[in-house]
């Protein structure tokens, strides 16, 4: 991903008028998002017809193998446990592929916040063919330097680990989340990883 495209997503960001990255909306709701680093590049919407469930498709560019396709996919929402200052969200994902059942992926991931501290997760395992498979994990930890109040801009400081099958080893490095409105924008920057973004909208 470019300077100047990422450039162009702050700016978008910054014009318009809460998102948080949660990967199932309000029921009925649409989302559109965008994930750049050195291995893929996505374009994903997604549609909720209830709080718990989203399904949607999402176009991908691998850079690994060098070859396009889209995936029909579906997220569950497993668990939620909601207290006075916290929020715990468990989730379950998978989809296939448009070269076929052979080409699929699952995976969990999850979350726990407050208002200041922020931890998260992910497993995903993709399968091709069944001869060529990727396994990849990560781990996110951050903090919010203010707590900004209801329509302000609100800022995560956070340090994101990751490794999937093309990488020898765990990679971490900063991670910056910035959201107000309907937009979301987080990115960081590893050896391995190159420029790692996400871009999310909701409507």
């Amino acid at each position: 991903m470019g300077i100047v495209n990422f450039l162009i997503i702050l700016m978008t960001f910054f014009l318009s008028n809460v998102a948080h990255g949660r990967p199932v909306s309000y029921p009925g709701g649409h989302t559109v998002m965008s994930k750049s680093n050195a291995f893929y590049n996505s374009l994903y919407y997604h549609y909720s017809p209830t709080f718990k469930h989203s399904v949607g498709i999402e176009s991908v560019i691998d850079k690994r193998i060098n070859k396009k396709y889209a995936y029909a996919r579906s997220t569950f929402l497993i668990n939620r446990m909601n207290t006075k200052s916290s929020q715990r969200n468990f989730y379950a994902q998978g989809g296939i592929s448009s070269n076929g059942f052979g080409h699929y992926f699952y995976g969990i991931h999850g979350d726990w916040e407050t208002r200041r501290l922020f931890s998260g997760f992910g497993l995903k395992k993709t399968v091709v063919d069944d001869f060529q498979n990727d396994f990849e994990r990560f781990v996110l930890l951050g903090i919010a330097p203010y707590l900004g109040g209801y329509g302000d801009l609100h800022s995560w400081l956070m340090v994101k680990s990751m490794r999937n099958s093309a990488m020898d080893n765990w990679e971490t490095y900063p991670w910056l989340r910035f959201f107000k409105g309907n937009v979301l924008v987080e990115a960081g920057y590893g050896q391995d990883t190159k420029w790692d973004a996400h871009f999310m909208y909701r409507f």
